[in-house]
């Protein structure tokens, strides 16, 4: 047992340290009420001539699909519409993506919903670019190979932060895991923070996903690879979400709330992906994967007890964020 506990501190060492000096670019943003007229603009100036749409079927029967593809279409923008995603993305929902992506001829992604539509996007992207890689060969750190097609990330909920992120969270259910692809390759090269996608999520949506970006910012903040930039984006997410997720989730129609809530779960997602996550995304990534709980619920449940877990060990930082 001792040994295994200092190989598991040796690798977290040198986990600490490839964040260090891992280089990478946040995604240019677009954002603000409105933002997402101007997604057709970006995709066309940038030199794209047919974008695959990734998203879920949930999406489509909420209408707010229709307002992404109403604004592509209207700009001349073509598109190929893949809307398979399930709520933990599988190895199955990328390779379909894929076979779209190649078979129609695209040049770019679009990621529109929550965490999981943008993980799918994103984990597709590495499989366009490296057809001979698989899914499982990419798990891990550093495995993406070649430089990913690019990702146009919208986020529909304000949680996951995934348009932020360096990883893909994958569902695989011949083994009932999920694990995630992390490489600064795979990071969306732009993101449309438009808080009017927000506006119609039911409370519980809300609170769920409002939640899981608490976590991510805890958990950022709390744990031993965190930096002063880390820890700066962490405290602004903190600040945001207990000042607007109460708002939001009691008046989802309040557009102030729901923009300071895309950017609070921006902010931590910023965080989390250079200083990382801990124990409450490793148990709840185990419910996820064995039985389909959604991320942001298990989160939200877990927290407390992992940080009374932590106890003494996590009582300072804890309370510097409570300030």
């Amino acid at each position: 047992m001792a040994l295994k506990h200092i190989g598991y501190r040796a690798f977290q060492t040198v986990l600490r340290l490839t964040s260090y000096l891992m280089s990478f670019r946040p995604p240019e943003l677009l954002e603000g009420p409105g933002s997402l007229a101007r997604l057709p603009d970006l995709i066309k100036g940038n030199g794209f001539r047919k974008v695959l749409v990734v998203t879920d079927k949930g999406l489509a029967a909420a209408g707010l699909l229709d307002r992404l593809l109403s604004v592509l279409d209207g700009a001349g923008v073509e598109r190929v519409l893949y809307d398979g995603v399930q709520p933990n993305p599988t190895i199955g929902n990328i390779e379909e993506a894929l076979a779209l992506f190649l078979r129609e001829g695209c040049d770019a992604i679009v990621g529109f919903g929550g965490g999981s539509p943008m993980d799918c996007a994103k984990a597709c992207a590495a499989r366009a670019a490296n057809p001979r890689r698989t899914v499982r060969r990419m798990r891990g750190l550093l495995r993406a190979g070649r430089k990913p097609k690019p990702v146009f990330a919208v986020p529909t909920t304000a949680g996951t932060g995934s348009e932020g992120t360096v990883a893909a969270v994958i569902a695989d259910p011949e083994t009932h895991e999920k694990y995630s692809i992390s490489d600064p390759k795979i990071m969306p090269r732009w993101a449309v923070l438009d808080p009017e996608l927000t506006l119609g999520l039911p409370p519980r949506i809300t609170a769920a996903t409002g939640l899981d970006a608490l976590t991510h910012a805890v958990e950022a903040y709390v744990g031993r690879s965190n930096t002063a930039g880390t820890r700066a984006m962490a405290e602004e997410a903190v600040r945001l979400i207990f000042a607007n997720l109460e708002t939001a989730y009691k008046d989802g129609g309040n557009l102030a709330a729901r923009t300071a809530m895309l950017r609070a779960s921006f902010c931590a997602g910023t965080a989390f992906t250079r200083a990382y996550v801990g124990y409450v995304h490793a148990i709840a990534h185990q419910l996820g994967g064995l039985y389909g709980t959604p991320h942001g619920l298990a989160n939200a449940v877990i927290l407390p007890y992992v940080l009374d877990f932590y106890g003494d060990a996590a009582a300072a930082p804890l309370a510097r964020l409570a300030r």
